[in-house]
Parts: C-alpha cells; structure tokens; sequence
C-alpha cells in the first residue's frame, strides 16, 4: 500500500537517489549546492516542500512544491517536481503524490494546484489527464 508524508532526515539519501533519477531523466545533472539548497529548503519548510510516497515503508517517490502570489486569483500551488521509483510505477504512487500536494494546497487556501510536463512526457500525461485539466499553455524561457 503507498502511503505519502513528509520526509525527514533519515530520507536524505533515498530522496537524494530520486532526485537524480528525476534530473537524469531531464537530462541534467544538479552540482551538488544546488541538492544541498533544496533540501535545507525542504527541512525549513518555509518556502518550497516536499512530500515522499512510501511503498511498504520505503521511500518510492518524492514531490517538490510551492505557493506564489496570483494576479488574478488567491495564491496558487506549483508542483514542481515529481518523480517515482521505476518499481512503484503502475502501483499509485505518483496519483497520491499530487492528492497529497492538492490536500495541502488545500488547507493552504490555494485555488489550484498547477505543474508543467515535456509533450513527449506520454507515460506520466496518461496520469495527468486523468487527475488533472490540459489548459492548454506553452511555456517559454528566457535563459539567463
């Protein structure tokens, strides 16, 4: 059975693991600040979160988020980052993850939970339109 929760210090190396599956699978590689400052982040709990999802106690899956201010609307909730252990796929874990992010936001006084996925991203869209709309937005960058 998947279970979802906060991460604590005895997750670091489990979570780092998925954090590095999620960055490889973008194509990416994090210096290792970057992990140090998400994860003294995430113990604070002030401005970005994360969530795990557990399979038979183990860590499966991991979720970063955040609010934002919106200026046409409450604040919002971005769910940034979301990935599961290849063996948890198929079994629930990424569904409760964002169940677990919308609850929060929720409780929050969010009015929506919103994230971005790669068009070529197929195995996770199937989820995503189930749980969730395709508003239909592009996202641009500038580099900086």
């Amino acid at each position: 059975m998947i279970t979802t929760g906060g991460l604590t210090a005895a997750d670091r190396p489990a979570w780092e693991n998925l954090f590095a599956g999620y960055n490889t699978f973008y194509g990416r590689t994090l210096a290792p600040e970057l992990v140090e400052r998400a994860w003294r982040e995430f113990e604070s709990g002030e401005r970005m979160h994360a969530l795990g999802a557990r399979l038979d106690g183990e860590l499966v899956g991991i979720v970063h988020f955040f609010t934002h201010p919106s200026t046409t609307s409450a604040d919002v909730c971005y769910l940034q980052d979301l990935f599961t252990d290849t063996k948890a796929r198929g079994r629930g874990a990424g569904r409760a993850l964002i169940e677990a992010v919308a609850d929060w936001a929720r409780t929050e006084g969010c009015v929506r939970v919103y994230w971005h996925t790669q068009t070529s991203n197929t195995t996770a869209r199937r989820l995503y339109d189930q749980v969730a709309l395709d508003k239909g937005f592009m996202q641009y960058q500038i580099p900086l």
